[in-house]
C-alpha cells in the first residue's frame, strides 16, 4: 500500500524523503528546513532504500526515535526478511549512535504489534528509547511502556539540533565500522 491510498504518516515521511547514504553527515538532506516536508515536521536521522529512523514526535525522553520499514507494513510478521535483516543491522548501530549523543547508556527498545498491544500508527516500528537516570527532577516522571507514560511534544529547534548531531554521529559510527572490517 502506498502512502497515497494510506493516511500513513510514516508512508507519507518515507514518500517526502527519498533513501541517502547515511555515511554523509548532512544526510538525509542538507537542507536546514528539511524536516518540513511533512506535517507535522519529520526528523530524519536515517533514509536507506529498505528502512527510516526518526525523532517520535511525542518523545517518552530526549531522543526517543523510531526505526521503521520504508514499505508500510502494520506488524512485524508483515516485514520481509531482508527489511527484517537491515531492521537488525541498524538497531544497535542506532542505539550506539544515541547513547554516544545523549550520554545516556541505558534504553529501551520496544516494538508493539496491533491495537490491544498499544500499537499507536499501524506501521511496523521499534522505538528506541533513552532511560537517563532518575534524578530527583525525574523520579516523578513515569517512564511505563507500552503506549502509557508521561510523553512531552518534540520541541522543533531542539529536535533539528539532534538531529544534525545525531546524523553527524552515525556517519562517524559508519566510518568506525568500517575501519574495523580493514584491520
Amino acid at each position: 500500500m502506498s502512502s497515497s491510498d494510506s493516511p500513513c504518516p510514516f508512508c507519507a515521511i518515507a514518500e517526502a524523503y527519498p533513501a541517502t547514504n547515511p555515511t554523509s553527515a548532512g544526510s538525509p538532506s542538507a537542507d536546514d528546513e528539511a524536516h518540513e516536508r511533512t506535517s507535522p515536521s519529520a526528523f530524519v536521522v536515517l533514509s536507506t532504500p529498505l528502512c527510516m529512523a526518526f525523532l517520535d514526535i511525542m518523545p517518552l525522553s530526549p531522543g526517543h526515535i523510531l526505526v521503521t520499514t520504508r514499505r508500510h507494513h502494520e506488524k512485524i510478521s508483515d516485514v520481509s526478511e531482508e527489511e527484517s535483516r537491515e531492521l537488525g543491522l541498524w538497531l544497535p548501530r542506532l542505539s550506539r549512535v544515541l547513547a554516544n549523543v545523549t550520554g545516556v547508556w541505558d534504553w529501551n527498545i520496544v516494538q508493539n504489534n496491533g491495537a490491544a498491544a498499544a500499537q499507536v500508527v499501524p506501521h511496523v516500528h521499534f522505538h528506541i528509547i533513552p532511560r537517563p537516570a532518575l534524578t530527583p527532577e525525574l523520579r516523578n516522571r513515569s517512564f511505563t511502556m507500552f503506549g502509557r507514560g508521561q510523553r512531552s511534544e518534540l520541541d522543533d529547534d531542539e529536535a533539528a539540533v539532534l538531529t544534525k548531531d545525531l546524523r553527524k554521529e552515525l556517519a562517524r559510527e559508519l566510518e568506525r565500522l568500517q575501519n574495523k572490517e580493514k584491520l
